[in-house]
């Protein structure tokens, strides 16, 4: 589920040497060297200086050291996890939740769920927000996680290789860091972000997004739009360091507890719903239609 190299990196951390991590992993001392050589060269940085007492790690790898560690431990943790799934057996929905995709509205639907479906039982899996986990994640649907909630569109099912049930829909809205000066408003309005840097997932992202992007190119160029790639607690981070506006939906008013979710009166929306594979599974099938109360596709 991960670079084998990692572990190695880390043991060789430990110890300090590449003899005595080969010693511990019970391979040679030159087949240690050559994983942390080409880990080095695929990374492209230098994760260790070489002195006379033995290695030492750069500040690069002690970033490296401490991610690694947590990588290792979630990915162990996940196959836990599968594993646990897999022995409860039938009628376990397990709903992948992130910061991004919290669970908490499919878990209000769960009482409806009950009553129409008492042998379904509910399993959360935490996930990841990143590039590469959004993508294989929800490519993947149906194995270690069968559904998803989030907010989508046909250009994003198509781009993520699955298929979405919409139950509502979300209000775009702006994120300030609560010392901003948007923050002492209740609702924003298209002038007050006029001066501001608007951050805004990039174009072909999403098309309702896209038609906001054009709105603001053509009537309101006072609003600096800046484009990034994928939502994750970085983006967050960013927009409450740097002062900027960070374009979310309504159900992201926790994510990070010093920005606040402040509506805007414009008339953008964005569909919320049930991310969940393209051939769902008798038991996903069941689910969708107790949530939506009626057949869908």
């Amino acid at each position: 589920m991960y670079n084998m190299q990692l572990e190695t990196f880390i043991v060789v951390a430990d110890m300090g040497s590449f003899n005595k991590a080969a010693e511990a992993l019970y391979i040679t001392p030159p087949a240690v060297t050559k994983q942390m050589n080409l880990l080095e060269k695929d990374l492209g940085i230098t994760l260790f200086t070489r002195t006379h007492r033995g290695l030492i790690l750069t500040e690069a790898g002690k970033s490296l050291y401490k991610d690694a560690k947590y990588v290792i431990q979630y990915c162990r943790e996940s196959v836990q996890r599968a594993q646990k799934a897999m022995a409860e057996k039938d009628n376990v929905i397990r709903i992948g939740t992130s910061p991004m995709t919290p669970a908490e509205p499919l878990v209000e639907t769960w009482a409806s769920v009950q009553e129409k479906c008492p042998d379904i039982k509910l399993q959360l899996v935490p996930f990841m927000n990143s590039q590469e986990s959004a993508r294989e994640i929800l490519k993947n649907l149906g194995q270690n996680i069968d559904v998803v909630a989030g907010i989508f569109d046909d250009t994003m099912l198509k781009l993520r290789q699955c298929n979405g049930l919409e139950l509502s829909r979300q209000h775009i809205c702006c994120a300030v860091s609560i010392h901003h000066r948007l923050a002492k408003k209740d609702i924003l309005t298209m002038q007050d972000l006029h001066g501001e840097n608007f951050l805004m997932m990039h174009r072909g992202w999403s098309n309702y997004v896209d038609e906001l992007r054009d709105d603001i190119w053509e009537h309101h160029p006072q609003i600096h739009v800046t484009d990034f790639d994928i939502y994750s607690v970085d983006i967050f981070n960013q927009c409450e360091n740097s002062n900027d506006v960070l374009m979310v939906v309504e159900n992201w008013k926790n994510v990070h507890p010093l920005l606040k979710v402040i509506p805007v009166d414009w008339k953008y929306t964005i569909p919320f719903g049930v991310l969940y594979s393209k051939e769902p599974s008798e038991l996903v099938t069941r689910f969708l239609k107790a949530i939506n109360g009626k057949a869908f596709v």
